[in-house]
Order: structure tokens, then sequence, then C-alpha cells
């Protein structure tokens, strides 16, 4: 059981002024181009990154962390040992989930590749 990263992502108004102080005051550079329907930056270092969307009405204000982990299953069962409620698995685009809640409200999934 081997934490590889983590994955910080937030929707918010504040979307385009985190992109551009990332990309362009502090040189990152961003994988994301934007589309007409999703304005934002995604900024990789190895297995971790940043995510920073824009809120309309497909995407609601959010926070959320994703520990990216080797095998997700032994991680979930660790979790749920020590008292955590545990919601998923769901497979998505190659990747297996789980969906926990920190103690401060914020949406935490533990993510592994299915490959």
């Amino acid at each position: 059981m081997k934490v590889l990263g983590y994955r910080y992502g937030e929707v918010s108004e504040h979307s385009e002024a985190m992109v551009d102080f990332l990309q362009n005051k502090l040189g990152l550079k961003n994988s994301w181009e934007d589309t007409e329907d999703y304005r934002g930056g995604i900024f990789k270092a190895g297995e971790s990154w940043l995510e920073f969307w824009h809120k309309n009405e497909c995407m609601n204000a959010l926070t959320m962390l994703q520990i990216v982990v080797d095998e997700g299953d032994d991680f979930a069962s660790f979790a749920k040992e020590q008292g955590v409620e545990i919601h998923g698995p769901i497979e998505e685009n190659g990747e297996k989930i789980y969906s926990v809640q920190a103690p401060n409200g914020m949406p935490v999934t533990i993510v592994s590749s299915q490959t």
C-alpha cells in the first residue's frame, strides 16, 4: 500500500486568477487547453497535480483532494478498519475510485489505476 501522489482540485470563481498566477507569474506549465465548456488549468508534477476549473452551471464550487495509490482496494480496506466511512468503488477512465469525507467536509477520493 503506497501513496504515489496527490491531486488538488478546485472549482471556483477564482480559477482564472489561479491559472494566470501559476502559469504566467510562477512559470508552471498548464497542460489544459480551454474549451467552450471547460476553462481552467492542470499543473502536473510527476503523479501529483493541481486542477483549477471555472465555476459554471455544470460545475458547482468545490475543493477536493485525491490520493493516488498503487492499490486502491487495500488502501480503502485499511481506512475502513480505522472507522472511515468508505463509498465505492466506481470505475471510470481506467481508474478505481473510492470516496470519503474529511472531518472539515471536504470530499477526498482514493484513486488507483486499473492498468
